[in-house]
C-alpha cells in the first residue's frame, strides 16, 4: 500500500462506515463526523442486494449483519387491486446462489459502526464536518469524503450543486407488527403501487407510492396521518389494506429526480453515495450503490496516489450508477401503469414467462446483481 492517508468522512451512513471500515482496515487513520447528536432508530427496512452484499461480506461485517437481516427467498408480484398473483421470482432457484436481504436500516447502521470502529476508525457524533474554506488547501496525506447525503455540503464545492426536479411522485413508509416468509410482495396498480416485506423482530416494512401533482418535501422525516395513505390504496386488494389498517404512524417523502454529479472529486475532496448520485427507490439500490462506492474508493486510494486514484474511482463508477438510476426510473414506469390494455398485456407477458422461462426476470439484471465490486478491481 501507499502511504497511509488522513481521511475525513462527513456522515455516519451506510456509505460513509462502509467507506471508514474499508480504509481503516486498509490501513488508513479514518475520521467520520456525524452531524446528528446521535446515530439512532432512523429510517425503516432497506433490502441489500447481491452487489451491495459482496461488499458487506468482504469488509467483515457479514456476519454480524446475517444474525440481524432475514435472507430472502422470493420476490412475487400482484396486481394490487384485484390481488391476482402476476409471477414469482425464485431468489433460492433462480437466483444463481446470489443473496438478497432484509434488514432494518438502524440495525445495519449499528453493524457497520461497530465494524468500523473495530477496524479503528473513529466515530464521532454531533461533529458536523465542512469543506474546507474556498482556497484553503488539505495537507498532501489528506483527504475529504463526502458522504452527506442528498443534501451534500462537500458537493458544492466539488460539483455543482444539484437542482432536482419533483417526479410528481410520493412515497409513504411505515412498520407494523407481522411476519411471514422471507418474501418481497410488490403490488402493482395504474399510478401507484406497494412494497412490502418482514423484517426480523416480527416487523413487516412497508414502502408505498403514488403518482400525484401534490407537492411533498424531499426527506424521510416528514409525518403524514396514515388515513392519506389508506385512502390512496383504497380500491387495492383486502391484503394490502389490511396492512394499511395496522398502520399508526407513516412517514411521507416526494420523490425528486436528481442529477450524477460530473465531477465527483476536486483536488482532495471526494463524493460518495447519494452526495454523488442520489436514486429513486424503485430498484432498492441506493444503499447498494454507496457500498459499492464504499469498497472502489477505499481500493482506488490505496493503490494510486491522488488525484489518478479519485480520478480512477469516478471513472470506475459514473456510468454504472448512471445505468442503474435509470433502470429504476424504468421500473417506476412499469409499475404504474395506467392503461387497462396496457396493463393486462404486460401482466400476461409476466406470467408467461413465469412458466416458460422462469430464470429469464431476474438474468435480465445479472448486470447489476451479479456484478460484484471486490473481485472486478
Amino acid at each position: 500500500m501507499k502511504t497511509p492517508l488522513n481521511v475525513t468522512i462527513a456522515g455516519a451512513g451506510i456509505g460513509g462506515l462502509a467507506a471508514a471500515t474499508a480504509l481503516a482496515r486498509a490501513g488508513h487513520r479514518v475520521v467520520v463526523g456525524e452531524r446528528a447528536s446521535e446515530i439512532g432508530e432512523v429510517g425503516a427496512g432497506i433490502q441489500i442486494s447481491p452487489n451491495g452484499m459482496a461488499v458487506v461480506r468482504a469488509i467483515g461485517a457479514g456476519a454480524a449483519l446475517d444474525a440481524v437481516s432475514l435472507k430472502a427467498t422470493a420476490v412475487r408480484l400482484f396486481d394490487g387491486p384485484s390481488g391476482r398473483e402476476i409471477v414469482t421470482l425464485d431468489l433460492e432457484k433462480h437466483g444463481r446462489g446470489l443473496e438478497w436481504r432484509f434488514v432494518h436500516r438502524a440495525r445495519l447502521i449499528e453493524v457497520l459502526k461497530a465494524e468500523a470502529e473495530g477496524a479503528g476508525a473513529s466515530v464521532e457524533v454531533g461533529r458536523e464536518i465542512l469543506a474546507p474554506p474556498e482556497g484553503a488547501a488539505l495537507e498532501g496525506d489528506d483527504l475529504l469524503v463526502g458522504a452527506d447525503g442528498l443534501h451534500s455540503k462537500i458537493r458544492a464545492r466539488v460539483d455543482e450543486a444539484s437542482k432536482p426536479f419533483f417526479t410528481k411522485q410520493v412515497a409513504w413508509r411505515a412498520l407494523i407488527l407481522g411476519d411471514g416468509p422471507p418474501i418481497a410482495e410488490v403490488h402493482l396498480g395504474p399510478g401507484r403501487h406497494v412494497v412490502s416485506y418482514p423484517l426480523p423482530g416480527g416487523l413487516r416494512n412497508i414502502v408505498a407510492v403514488e403518482e400525484r401533482g401534490a407537492w411533498a418535501e424531499e426527506g424521510w422525516s416528514h409525518t403524514d396521518h396514515p388515513g392519506n395513505l389508506r385512502g390512496a390504496f383504497a380500491e387495492f386488494s383486502p391484503r394490502v389494506r389490511g396492512w394499511l389498517e395496522a398502520v399508526d404512524d407513516c412517514f411521507l417523502w416526494g420523490l425528486f429526480r436528481h442529477r450524477v454529479a460530473d465531477r465527483w472529486w476536486d483536488r482532495q475532496q471526494v463524493l460518495l453515495g447519494d452526495a454523488a448520485h442520489p436514486t429513486l427507490p424503485f430498484l432498492a439500490q441506493g444503499a447498494n450503490m454507496a457500498l459499492e462506492d464504499a469498497w472502489v474508493l477505499s481500493d482506488a486510494v490505496s493503490s494510486a496516489p491522488l488525484p489518478e486514484a479519485l480520478r480512477r474511482y469516478q471513472d470506475m463508477r459514473r456510468d454504472r450508477v448512471a445505468r442503474v438510476i435509470d433502470a429504476a426510473s424504468a421500473n417506476a414506469r412499469n409499475y404504474h401503469l395506467s392503461f387497462p390494455p396496457v396493463r393486462f398485456a404486460a401482466h400476461s407477458i409476466l406470467r408467461l414467462a413465469g412458466v416458460v422461462a422462469p430464470a429469464q426476470p431476474l438474468r435480465r439484471f445479472d448486470w447489476l446483481y451479479g456484478h460484484d465490486v471486490t473481485k472486478a478491481l
